[in-house]
């Protein structure tokens, strides 16, 4: 513990309110001896004052291009665009190690830079379980939005919200969808499940057993289909275009895991993303899509706070437990597989 600095960044991804770190965690980790540093952030779900009074000190935002050297700068979404070499070590969803677009651009600045990612997706126990994710809420608020579009109040644009308030936007179905969730036993599918088991639909639940032997046909003969999985490496598609033969009755889409662009996208029959602004998009001769990457952000206290509960016990042991060291592992995996290793 002694000498451990950790240095809360603010988000700059549009529309994210979420932190890893919640004053409560910040101010264990301060009493322990560490030393944590806060930017500033009007969009964080939880106030900088906050912060102060765990006795954190407050930075400005962005200034974490100057922290000292030893700092692990702690995050969640991406860092800012351009081109400059990173430096220092940083902790956040970095999105670059299934062949994403910009991940070759992203990993060759921190290359150049000497820095260094702790991918927090790659934050796991010896099984490769994850031991930190936002999955149950990223399933919760996927199935809500679904049963909104269902039910026809489903009204852009999307805001932050709390869970109370979401679900009293939550209304039983007249006539009830049938509602698939692939990847059910997982925390995306549980999640999805404990959303749709609020307002009395009962999914179609299948998982590793059910995707192994891929029955598509039975995939369109559901209403609402939820991807809840999550592939390290590419797999079997759940559906391509070809599928969508326009005999099935599947009228909507949600993918929570939203790999759009990865080698690993089980979904190709769509390719863009959908937002807060526009959360839904019509497939061509298809169906509609929901395919928002911050889905939790929708109700970014609850995340944040579930999150951060979740992480506060591993960052003691940085920079060099066994749990990151399995996520140092998987970051040289990746420069080698882009060939940055001698950049």
């Amino acid at each position: 513990m002694t000498g451990l600095h950790v240095w809360l960044r603010a988000e700059t991804h549009p529309g994210e309110r979420r932190t890893p770190l919640a004053p409560a965690a910040a101010a264990a980790l301060i009493a322990s001896g560490a030393a944590v540093t806060v930017e500033a952030s009007p969009a964080r779900c939880h106030p900088i004052a906050d912060y102060r009074a765990a006795g954190a000190r407050i930075a400005p935002p962005g200034s974490w291009a100057d922290a000292p050297a030893d700092a692990c700068i702690l995050g969640i979404k991406s860092l800012p665009d351009g081109d400059d070499p990173i430096r220092g070590r940083h902790l956040y969803f970095a999105h670059a190690y299934k062949g994403q677009s910009g991940a070759g651009a992203l990993l060759a600045r921190f290359a150049r830079g000497g820095g260094e990612i702790l991918d927090l997706e790659h934050l796991t126990d010896e099984r490769g379980r994850r031991l930190a994710a936002f999955g149950h809420w990223a399933g919760y608020v996927g199935a809500a939005l679904a049963i909104r579009h269902w039910n026809g109040d489903l009204v852009p644009p999307l805001e932050p919200t709390t869970k109370d308030q979401l679900d009293r936007t939550l209304r039983p179905p007249t006539a009830a969808p049938r509602v698939l969730i692939v990847g059910a036993l997982g925390r995306c599918g549980r999640g999805a499940r404990a959303a749709l088991e609020r307002i009395g639909v009962e999914p179609t639940l299948w998982d590793v057993a059910e995707t192994a032997r891929l029955d598509r046909r039975a995939i369109l003969d559901h209403d609402i289909l939820v991807n809840a999985v999550g592939l390290t490496e590419p797999g079997p598609v759940l559906l391509a275009p070809e599928h969508l033969d326009g005999a099935g009755r599947l009228s909507l889409i949600v993918d929570v895991t939203c790999d759009v662009g990865s080698p690993a996208h089980l979904l190709p029959v769509y390719d863009r993303l959908t937002g807060w602004q526009h959360p839904v998009r019509a497939i061509a001769d298809g169906p509609a899509v929901i395919a928002i990457d911050n889905l939790p952000s929708l109700l970014p206290r609850e995340a944040s706070d579930d999150f951060s509960a979740q992480l506060a016990p591993h960052l003691p042991h940085l920079p060099d437990g066994d749990a990151w060291e399995r996520s140092r592992r998987a970051y040289r995996t990746a420069l080698r597989d882009e060939e940055l290793d001698r950049v």
